[in-house]
């Protein structure tokens, strides 16, 4: 496996390696020891799988308490998932970074706990999926608006038509009024 920081070097791509012939592939999208020797150290406790039309744009999602590290990857379709830093201590605090993730790039992001985390759809459909450190807990979710001017994350929207949204998505904080980890 090669586990490669990414312009926030908290956030880790991760290429699994994939063994394929005639038959398909096979692949390891969790070894601890693996992934500790990438940077990686995790006890996971949940997974969740989500699909997702064309165009749907999930997020910028996260916890102000219990927050997730999560382990993402694709399973059909492809997305353009990003990253943004809210620990007011980092040196990155404010910071994005986007990758794109598909079924067949089998590539993973691991999104560490202080990260709002968010999707867009590229594909058709998408299937994602991830695993999560804590448990989803509504009363301690939060979202950033998608399309914060402060942020100006390139979503790579298909046509530039505007993404569909979920109603807490469409009506979440800009991010200077947000919630961030000390």
């Amino acid at each position: 496996m090669i586990f490669t920081p990414t312009k926030l070097p908290d956030v880790i791509l991760v290429e699994p390696d994939v063994l394929g012939d005639n038959r398909g592939f096979f692949m390891e999208t969790w070894h601890a020891e693996k992934f500790a020797a990438g940077g990686i150290v995790a006890d996971f406790v949940q997974d969740n799988h989500s699909r997702s039309g064309q165009g749907t744009l999930r997020g910028l999602h996260y916890q102000v308490k219990k927050p997730q590290g999560k382990l993402v990857r694709v399973l059909s379709g492809e997305v353009f998932d990003v990253a943004l830093d809210l620990r007011k201590t980092s040196a990155t605090f404010g910071q994005w970074v986007g990758m794109y993730l598909s079924a067949e790039n089998k590539k993973m992001l691991w999104i560490p706990p202080g990260f709002a985390h968010g999707f867009y759809v590229i594909s058709q459909q998408a299937d994602f999926f991830y695993k999560c450190t804590d448990f989803y807990t509504p009363e301690y979710e939060r979202s950033i608006r998608w399309d914060d001017p402060d942020l100006a994350i390139d979503w790579r929207l298909t046509d530039g038509k505007a993404p569909v949204l979920a109603r807490k998505d469409a009506a979440a904080a800009p991010f200077k009024d947000a919630e961030y980890y000390e």
